[in-house]
């Protein structure tokens, strides 16, 4: 899943435009949110039962959620404006889309 990498790293570069003091701690959320996506889907693969694995995926699908939360609380807290992230808030929802579709065909 190349895009769930894409999806964190392009999030990543929507600080440009924000503030020092509110960076740190939106930056340290969305890097932790991004490094796990591409992570539990990695952990989920090595996994012996395919309920093993959609139980890493489901994780994963948690954090591209907790991801997009983070993104939107970046604009609805005036940190960066709405453009500045919407590739990134795209991306991520692509992702969910592509997990919550594989999660069904695991069944």
């Amino acid at each position: 899943m190349a895009t769930s990498y894409g999806s964190g790293k392009r999030g990543l570069k929507s600080f440009r435009g924000a503030s020092p003091v509110r960076k740190l701690s939106y930056r340290d959320q969305i890097v932790r949110c991004s490094i796990s996506i591409p992570s539990n889907i990695a952990e989920g693969s090595s996994r012996d039962s395919k309920k093993d694995y959609k139980r890493f995926l489901q994780i994963t699908l948690g954090s591209s959620f907790e991801l997009e939360t983070q993104l939107l609380l970046l604009e609805q807290n005036n940190v960066v404006k709405y453009d500045k992230f919407s590739l990134s808030l795209s991306l991520n929802e692509e992702v969910q889309k592509m997990l919550q579709t594989f999660m069904k065909r695991l069944n």
